[in-house]
């Protein structure tokens, strides 16, 4: 189901107190909202977060206002969750929200009481660098990638046939996703192969654009990353089987210092965990299809290309 939070959010900032037109706001929509701001930006009810909605209600907005009245942001984000329904074989509901954030992830996945939840975060894809918002300046082009990307974790983790880590820690946890207790207690196997298939299946969705976009990577990056490969997966194999909110940081999280992205005495680029997990998952997705390599186990994934890899070499 798609679901359209943004005329909310703008009233609320047309409010005569906008911080409390955002608490109103909140609340109508607590569950996806308070699931929101645990796993992307704080608690709510700390004292930081007044300052954090502070930012949010006052910033000026022209460059949303004019993607929302130039770009059919409903339509391109309905057809490309029916296309992700039909690609990914969908077999448990999925929410698509389209919202504004408050200065945290551009694009997302939550389960919440066990359905799936993806949302993506529009003023991340005005075109146009926003300081005020903390915009990206996005093309509103890349935004099937997202939202591919984002509805194929919520498959991993609700499937009813999903061998995922992520789908039993979320099925122990009642049916709520916990980035942070999933980051702790997931494999780095788990966690690489997860991002991989995500990045896979926004390309079967969404064809024809360069690697590194689905990557989300700079040019540079892409190919350093790519340099760095041979290295990656030789050191990385010990590591596969270890568990810790600092592997989720050293490989998949953005901001982070050297000195916690080192592997091997080298400092690796920042999220090199989507590309070593992407390129671990070609090969079972080529076999399988995306479909089926969504639910597969994070060690089928790796049997499969530890026998493409052996073939290679042979």
């Amino acid at each position: 189901m798609l679901i359209d939070l943004v005329p909310s959010f703008l009233e609320a900032t047309s409010a005569p107190d906008p911080i409390e037109g955002y608490r109103r706001y909140y609340e109508a929509h607590q569950p996806v909202l308070s699931a929101y701001w645990h796993n992307y930006i704080l608690d709510p009810n700390s004292s930081q977060a007044t300052e954090v909605i502070r930012r949010a209600v006052t910033a000026r907005r022209r460059d949303l206002h004019a993607l929302l009245e130039h770009v059919d942001i409903k339509s391109i984000a309905g057809e490309t969750l029916a296309r992700c329904e039909d690609v990914f074989r969908v077999d448990r509901p999925v929410d698509l929200y389209l919202m504004v954030g408050v200065g945290g992830a551009n694009a997302g996945e939550l389960v919440v009481g066990g359905r799936g939840v993806a949302f993506v975060c529009l003023e991340h894809f005005t075109g146009r660098p926003n300081p005020e918002t903390y915009g990206l300046g996005l093309s509103p082009n890349l935004m099937p990638l997202w939202i591919a990307h984002e509805v194929a974790h919520t498959v991993r983790y609700t499937s009813p046939t999903s061998k995922s880590e992520f789908a039993r820690i979320i099925e122990e946890a009642g049916g709520d996703y916990d980035c942070w207790e999933s980051g702790s207690r997931a494999t780095l196997r788990e966690m690489l192969v997860n991002e991989g298939l995500a990045v896979a299946a926004s390309r079967q969705v969404a064809p024809g654009f360069a690697t590194r976009q689905y990557l989300g990577y700079g040019s540079r990056q892409y190919r350093r990353l790519r340099e760095l490969e041979a290295f990656l997966r030789r050191s990385i194999v010990d590591e596969l089987d270890y568990t810790g909110i600092g592997y989720r940081l050293r490989y998949l999280a953005g901001g982070t210092s050297q000195s916690s992205r080192q592997l091997a005495g080298r400092a690796l680029p920042e999220r090199s965990g989507y590309y070593l997990g992407y390129r671990m998952v070609e090969s079972y997705v080529e076999r399988f299809g995306i479909a089926d390599a969504l639910r597969a186990s994070a060690e089928e994934c790796l049997d499969i290309d530890r026998e493409a890899m052996e073939a290679q070499s042979a």
